[in-house]
């Protein structure tokens, strides 16, 4: 084998092995092709011209992404160099890029904050996300100051959000100046239950962060070096997985303190004034058929796509958990009742299932819900089992049956928490397919009621002007490939975080 390639082959896993190296990239082409796109949708062919916000918003995205890619450039010179390390002036650019923030350009900032910390812990992490939660919450909120009129609650929303977002912001700060050390000051007990308390927005990355810190505290299985600290530092590597996420609890965040901030009749009621209008700083995604503002409706579309797939999953994960872990554990007369009783749910088709449903209780939320949940129980089931049936062959059970332990004990200390992982990674997709069921059933007026603003819907009414004002569908549409594909990308990265074979 040559010194080339052997050289070629360490340079490549020096680059690979190097958290800074990949988040930028990664950041760098994003933000150049959102600047594409951005630059593209202020074109205006009636006139050939460009809109001049749009206009300014694409310029400076092309900027932070041009320097950003210089960043990477920086950082795969220093990673070659002798010895690998980032010297400070790259690392010094780092506070450069955080200016992205302006932009409200997540891609760049989540690099940026990589690059500034030299050793990252798990606490730092969750609380750089946190902070770019809220910052994003606070960036799309504000928006409703262009429109006619706002809810009766939306300054005390906004206060709310910004005194959130700086006790994050003094969070981080604390968190990346005491976190590496041994001991937490025991002051540290406020700063946890205070950022647990923004939790209530529906942050979860500052409700996972306090009980971090506070288990810290406690000296438990939080520190350093624990499994719960190595599962989020694994995650963290992963720049999609760890987007996917961003962006789901960003919706659940905004879908929260929609409640205080956005206007629920922007989105129900007509207004025959605004029809069809294109999207500008008073509507930024523009207006349907009936003058309801598309940005207002996708917001509280997002309370039922959440709602529906969290509770459609959760349902069937515990149902058929339950019955393949007995089925596959007990075996012989357990399992064939079990199972055959499944396989005759499993033969009819899900979506089919949810259609009859529906069609004989009625188009509601809660029917979508019991459909979904239905259908999904067999998969899960068989999927218990099937790890069921591998663990149970394992030493530690057999030792666990030579000390003993009863059966319960056995099945649900030992056999289930390691069955688990590929169940917690199909909820992630199933969550995602029940987004897509949810939104197919109501374009199909089979979903939630027509009158509720939901993405299916909304989907549904835009379709009828795709040549005209193609803006009325693929903003919703994009609202479901961008929630379903953060799912599938939060599902690969705890795959491979929650393998056990990777301790």
């Amino acid at each position: 084998m040559s010194n080339d390639f052997i050289n070629k082959q360490q340079i490549r896993f020096k680059l690979k092995s190097s958290l800074e190296y990949s988040q930028a990239s990664f950041a760098g082409i994003v933000s150049l092709a959102l600047a594409l796109v951005l630059l593209l949708s202020s074109y205006t062919p009636a006139d050939a011209s460009f809109k001049p916000t749009g206009l300014a918003i694409s310029a400076a995205y092309f900027g932070f992404a041009l320097l950003q890619l210089a960043v990477w450039a920086f950082i795969r010179r220093d990673l070659l160099k002798e010895g690998g390390e980032l010297g400070r002036l790259t690392r010094a650019l780092g506070y450069v890029l955080l200016l992205s923030l302006v932009t409200v350009n997540v891609f760049i900032a989540t690099a940026a904050f990589q690059l500034i910390k030299r050793k990252k812990s798990a606490a730092y992490t969750l609380a750089v996300y946190t902070l770019l939660t809220t910052v994003l919450v606070f960036a799309v909120s504000a928006l409703n100051l262009f429109k006619p009129y706002v809810a009766n609650t939306f300054l005390l929303g906004m206060l709310l959000l910004l005194i959130s977002a700086v006790i994050q912001l003094a969070s981080l700060l604390l968190v990346a100046k005491y976190a590496d050390k041994a001991e937490l000051p025991r002051w540290m007990w406020l700063v946890a239950l205070i950022l647990i308390a923004t939790a209530v927005s529906g942050n979860l990355f500052a409700l996972f962060l306090g009980l971090l810190l506070i288990a810290k505290l406690r000296d438990r299985s939080f520190t350093s070096g624990s499994r719960v600290s190595n599962v989020v530092e694994r995650l963290s590597r992963s720049s999609t997985s760890m987007l996917g996420l961003l962006f789901i609890l960003f919706l659940l965040t905004l879908s929260v303190t929609s409640y205080l901030i956005f206007d629920y009749g922007l989105a129900i009621d007509n207004n025959y004034g605004a029809i069809l209008q294109h999207p500008s700083l008073a509507y930024p995604l523009g207006t349907d058929n009936f003058g309801r503002d598309l940005l207002s409706r996708i917001v509280f579309g997002a309370r039922i796509s959440l709602l529906v797939g969290f509770l459609s999953t959760l349902i069937p994960v515990l149902i058929g958990g339950v019955l393949g872990a007995v089925s596959g554990y007990y075996g012989r007369h357990a399992d064939n009742i079990i199972m055959r009783a499944l396989d005759v749910l499993y033969a009819i088709p899900g979506i089919l299932l949810a259609i009859a449903i529906i069609a004989a209780f009625g188009a509601s939320t809660t029917n979508l819900i019991l459909a979904l949940s239905i259908g999904a129980i067999p998969t899960y089931a068989r999927t218990m089992r099937a790890n069921v049936l591998l663990v149970s062959t394992l030493e530690y059970v057999q030792a666990a049956r030579a000390f003993g332990s009863g059966d319960l004990v056995i099945l649900f200390k030992h056999i289930v928490p390691n069955a688990i992982a590929p169940m917690i990674v199909k909820s992630t997709l199933t969550i995602g397919t029940a987004v897509i069921s949810t939104s197919s059933l109501s374009y199909l007026g089979l979903g939630v009621e027509p009158h509720i603003p939901e993405w299916g819907n909304i989907l549904r009414l835009g379709s009828a002007y795709l040549e005209t004002h193609a803006y009325t569908a693929i903003y919703p549409g994009l609202a479901i490939i961008a929630l379903v594909l953060s799912f599938n990308f939060l599902g690969d990265g705890l795959r491979d975080t929650l393998d056990p074979k990777l301790d």
